[in-house]
């Protein structure tokens, strides 16, 4: 995901250099970052709350890549597919929350 993010702002405007694409690659570069930060601390409720900021990252990366399209940055079936990427990711985040949660239960 986090090269798909730097893969599709290739094409961006160069006014969006400090900005939009700023964002998509900082959001898509967190989201595995803070998996990899939860996975180095101790015990699963230092996981929890990173997978958590991971989640954020993913439901941000969503948000700019839906403003992307509207802004005409990219095509509908770039989004689409990139879209579609970005849904498998928080599935599995999703689910690897779940099971996090229950063995700190």
């Amino acid at each position: 995901m986090a090269l798909a993010c730097y893969d599709v702002t290739r094409t961006y405007p160069r006014e969006e250099m400090f900005g939009l694409i700023s964002q998509i690659r900082r959001a898509g570069a967190s989201v595995p970052a803070n998996i990899a930060e939860g996975c180095g601390r101790r015990g699963n409720g230092e996981l929890h709350r990173f997978l958590q900021m991971a989640m954020g990252s993913a439901n941000e990366l969503e948000y700019h890549l839906l403003l992307s399209r509207d802004l005409g940055y990219l095509r509908a079936e770039t989004h689409k597919a990139v879209h579609e990427k970005l849904e498998e990711v928080k599935r599995m985040l999703a689910s690897l929350i779940r099971k996090v949660d229950s063995e700190r239960a």
